[in-house]
């Protein structure tokens, strides 16, 4: 069987082939040519950069610093959350043995 290997691609190298379409203007496809991808990966990263600058954090991982550093605070505010709810369970159960 043929087997085709996924090429993968840091979030830098995403960010920068976006970025010559939403900031300087390049076409997709003088974009895809100059950074050697497809369309639709690079469509599917435009996309994903014009939402990030417009405020939407990405369910994929974020392309822009800003929403990096929203989705690390949005995790830590999610194991907080859960810690919380661990040690309130433990309060009611200690307080329940007490009674």
């Amino acid at each position: 069987m043929n087997q085709r290997n996924r090429r993968s691609f840091t979030k830098e190298f995403k960010h920068e082939a976006a970025s010559l379409v939403v900031d300087q203007g390049y076409s997709i496809a003088e974009a895809c040519r100059a950074m050697g991808v497809g369309p639709t990966a690079m469509r599917r990263w435009v996309l994903q950069l014009q939402g990030e600058q417009g405020g939407l954090t990405p369910k994929a991982q974020a392309l822009t610093p800003e929403q990096r550093r929203i989705q690390e605070l949005e995790k830590q505010v999610q194991r907080l959350e859960r810690e919380k709810s661990i040690l309130k369970k433990a309060t009611a159960l200690l307080i329940s043995d007490e009674i």
